[in-house]
């Protein structure tokens, strides 16, 4: 039966591919009305696709395909970009890492057009630079931080435009997307992009005019300019209240999710973009808590919002709920939270809970352990006569709560039992074990 089910999945794979290898090959003589059709039939096929296939699909193989397409002009240098939009944003959304764009003659292509375009100053055509950008953003980050300096500000332009017809707003959206995909190793000029990304927020606030994944891709371009910026995570903080945003953002998403829903079934196509904007939120957080550790910024209220999340995700939609512990982990690492808001926000009771499932997968397990050691190091750091009692009041709340609820011999039989033989040597901090539990 397993020779037959895994044959079976091989021939829908091989299926697939075929179809997709068709109708790319289809491309070259589409008239202007049947290339949006073929489009459409391209991005349902890769609905189909998991993720493996969207990385063997998309190879450098397939770019440089496209690349002597438009050198031959079998191809128009518009329809490759809408094209190449469309495929940008699924795979962004579905957080897909794709290198096979990354080393095609087409990338190479697209910098040297940019450059091009730039060089003109006046007379540029700055749709042009604006689409090449998406492309070279959507499909995997920022190459340099010249090639940023140059197509920002145009796609800020675009995040500018408030018209609230459905256009637009798909036009919005995706220049949103692609500012932030921006890779955080380079240096952004901060002080040229905060003014515009902080009008395009505000104005979302008062009149409401940006979808749901444009609001949140918004805020992602915004934690990136903030990275090892005082100023700009005070305006993010202080000034636009993220917390609260991030609250409700999260709240309103967690009554639009179909929670009951297991994760292989099919759901509506609105609840599978919103679960997908609800994961985007959840990465933006483990950004958000580098800066704010550094400056000594309190971030509970988040932790609490994401406590929620875990809790309503846990049963059939594990992926979220392991975004969730890999913020919890992150909030700890990055000192963004201390110990006791961990209790008292419930996330320290949320991860103990989430052990006792009867199918508990072992990444879960894993991310829970290193939550437990990184929070054990942030007991650690409590220091002086003045705290010290503070630091046995935790010490004994833990161990109470471990002991009453039965989950510190099953977070030992975990360590010893399981974890050395999936992940080798897992190294704790030496004084470990007085805190939380006896690993």
């Amino acid at each position: 039966m397993y020779d037959e089910e895994k044959s079976n999945d091989g021939a829908q794979k091989q299926s697939l591919a075929n179809k997709f290898s068709k109708l790319f090959s289809e491309l070259e003589d589409c008239d202007k009305n049947e290339y949006k059709q073929k489009i459409e039939e391209i991005i349902a096929l890769m609905e189909e696709m998991d993720e493996e296939e969207l990385y063997s699909t998309f190879t450098k193989e397939i770019f440089n395909k496209m690349d002597e397409m438009i050198e031959e002009e079998k191809l128009s240098m518009e329809n490759a970009l809408f094209l190449l939009i469309h495929i940008g944003r699924f795979i962004s959304l579905k957080d897909i890492w794709n290198d096979g764009f990354r080393n095609s003659l087409l990338k190479a292509r697209f910098e040297k057009m940019v450059a091009e375009e730039d060089e003109k100053k006046e007379g540029n055509d700055e749709k042009l630079i604006a689409d090449l950008g998406e492309c070279m953003l959507l499909f995997g980050g920022s190459t340099s931080m010249e090639f940023d300096s140059v197509c920002v500000p145009y796609l800020l332009k675009v995040a500018l435009n408030k018209e609230e017809n459905e256009e637009t707003q798909k036009e919005v959206e995706t220049a949103l997307m692609a500012l932030s995909c921006i890779n955080i190793c380079y240096k952004v000029e901060k002080d040229l992009y905060l003014n515009e990304i902080k009008e395009i927020i505000q104005y979302h606030e008062k009149h409401h005019n940006l979808t749901r994944l444009a609001y949140q891709s918004a805020w992602g371009f915004l934690i990136i300019l903030s990275l090892n910026d005082q100023k700009t995570i005070e305006v993010i903080v202080d000034e636009l209240h993220f917390e609260r945003e991030a609250a409700r953002e999260l709240d309103e998403l967690m009554q639009s999710v179909d929670w009951k829903k297991k994760e292989e079934e099919e759901v509506k196509e609105k609840g599978k973009n919103e679960e997908l904007v609800l994961k985007r939120w959840l990465q933006n957080f483990d950004n958000f808590f580098v800066p704010c550790g550094a400056l000594n910024k309190e971030c509970s209220g988040i932790v609490e919002s994401i406590v929620g999340v875990l809790r309503v995700s846990r049963d059939n939609h594990s992926e979220i709920g392991k975004r969730c512990i890999l913020s919890f982990e992150a909030a700890a690492e990055e000192r963004a939270v201390k110990v006791d808001a961990l209790l008292k926000s419930g996330a320290v009771d949320a991860v103990l809970e989430g052990i006792q499932q009867p199918t508990l997968k072992h990444y879960y397990m894993w991310n829970c352990l290193i939550f437990f050691k990184d929070a054990s190091m942030l007991l650690d750091e409590i220091g002086g006569e003045m705290e010290d009692a503070k630091r046995k009041e935790l010490k004994r709340e833990m161990f109470e709560k471990m002991e009453e609820e039965g989950y510190e011999d099953i977070v030992i039989w975990l360590y010893h039992y399981i974890c050395p033989s999936i992940f080798g040597d897992f190294r704790l901090v030496e004084n470990f074990p007085d805190y939380f539990v006896y690993l």
